[in-house]
C-alpha cells in the first residue's frame, strides 16, 4: 500500500485566503455612514410623522448591526489567521458572517411587511416636504456606500485561478454587506415614491404598497445570498465541475480508478481534495498529483494509492 507522507511543517501552510483588506476598509465607512444616517432617518421621522421614514430609520439600524457583523467577520478572520488550530485557515468566518446577515436581511423583509401590512389599516398624517428631505438624503448616503461596496479591489482577484467563476467564488462577506446598502437604497427610493405620491394624489396606500414590493425583493435578495454561503458552509461541492475533471485526470490511464473522493472549498478560488485511487499496477502517490497539476484551483491534495487485491480485502 503506497500512503502520502504528510508534508512538513515548516514548508506547508494551511491558510488559502489572503483576506481582503479593502473590503474590510471599505465596510467600516459604510458601517459609519449607515449609522449616522440611520439617527438621522429615525429623528426626523419621529419629528416629521412619517411612518415611512421611521420605518424606513429602524430598517436602515438592522442593516447598521448587519454591516457591523460584517466587518467583525473580516476582523476575527484577519486577527486569527496563522492560527493552526483552523484546520484550513479562516476564511470560512467571513462565509459565516455573510450567512448571518443573509438572516438580518430576511428578518428586514418580515418587518417590512408586518410594517406595511399595519399602515393600510392605520395611516397616520405625515409632514411630507420635510420627510422627503430626509428621505432623499437617505438614498444619496445609501448610492454612496453601495458604489464603496460594489467592486472587490483587483489585488483580491488572482488570475492565475481563472477557471472559477461561480457566485462562491466572489467575496460572500462583502456581498453581504453590498445587498443590504442595495436594499437600504431599494426601500428609500420606495419611501420617496410614496411620499410624493400621497403629497401630490392622496395616494395614501401607496406607502404600504411599496413597502410590500421592497420586502419581497429583499427576501429574495436574502434567499440567494443563504443559498450561496451555506453551500459553502456545508462543503456541497460535489456537484461543482471541478470534481469531474479530477476524477477524469487520476483515472486518465485506463488502470486507475477512483473509489472515495471528497472535495471542498478552501478559499474563494480553491479547493482540497482527498482521493483514494485502486489499481491492478499502481503508481506512486506524487505521480497521481500531479496529474492534477492543471486543475489550478487545487491548493491541497491528499492521494492514497491501493492495489486492487488490497482494496477487496479491507473493503474500502
Amino acid at each position: 500500500m503506497h500512503r502520502h507522507a504528510p508534508d512538513p511543517p515548516a514548508t506547508h501552510q494551511h491558510d488559502f485566503e489572503v483576506g481582503n483588506p479593502f473590503g474590510e476598509r471599505r465596510t467600516w465607512i459604510v458601517v459609519v455612514l449607515t449609522s449616522l444616517m440611520m439617527v438621522a432617518e429615525i429623528l426626523g421621522g419621529w419629528w416629521f410623522g412619517s411612518m415611512a421614514l421611521l420605518a424606513d430609520g429602524w430598517h436602515m439600524a438592522t442593516h447598521a448591526v448587519a454591516l457591523g457583523i460584517t466587518a467583525a467577520a473580516y476582523a476575527l478572520a484577519r486577527q486569527h489567521r496563522g492560527d493552526p488550530g483552523y484546520a484550513f485557515g479562516t476564511w470560512k468566518i467571513e462565509v459565516l458572517g455573510g450567512f448571518a446577515s443573509s438572516v438580518v436581511l430576511a428578518m428586514v423583509a418580515l418587518y417590512m411587511v408586518g410594517e406595511s401590512v399595519a399602515r393600510l389599516f392605520s395611516p397616520s398624517p405625515v409632514q411630507y416636504d420635510q420627510a422627503l428631505w430626509v428621505a432623499v438624503a437617505g438614498l444619496a448616503v445609501n448610492i454612496v456606500c453601495a458604489l464603496l461596496l460594489k467592486h472587490d479591489h483587483p489585488e483580491v482577484h488572482d488570475h492565475a485561478h481563472g477557471h472559477e467563476h461561480g457566485p462562491e467564488s466572489h467575496d460572500l462577506n462583502l456581498k453581504a454587506a453590498y445587498l443590504h446598502v442595495l436594499a437600504d437604497a431599494f426601500t428609500s427610493v420606495l419611501a420617496i415614491t410614496a411620499l410624493l405620491g400621497a403629497r401630490s394624489l392622496g395616494w395614501v396606500w401607496l406607502d404600504p404598497l411599496m413597502g410590500i414590493v421592497g420586502s419581497v425583493l429583499v427576501a429574495r435578495w436574502a434567499v440567494g445570498l443563504m443559498r450561496q454561503t451555506s453551500r459553502v458552509l456545508l462543503d456541497r461541492e460535489m456537484s461543482h465541475p471541478i470534481v469531474s475533471r479530477i476524477r477524469a485526470a487520476l483515472e486518465s490511464d485506463g488502470d486507475a480508478r477512483v473509489c472515495d473522493l471528497h472535495v471542498w472549498r478552501v478559499a474563494r478560488r480553491q479547493f482540497a481534495c482527498i482521493a483514494t485511487v485502486v489499481a491492478d499496477e499502481p503508481k506512486t502517490p506524487q505521480q497521481y498529483k500531479q496529474r492534477l497539476a492543471h486543475c489550478s484551483e487545487l491548493a491541497h491534495v491528499t492521494v492514497e494509492v491501493l492495489r486492487c487485491e488490497e482494496h477487496d480485502r479491507v473493503g474500502v
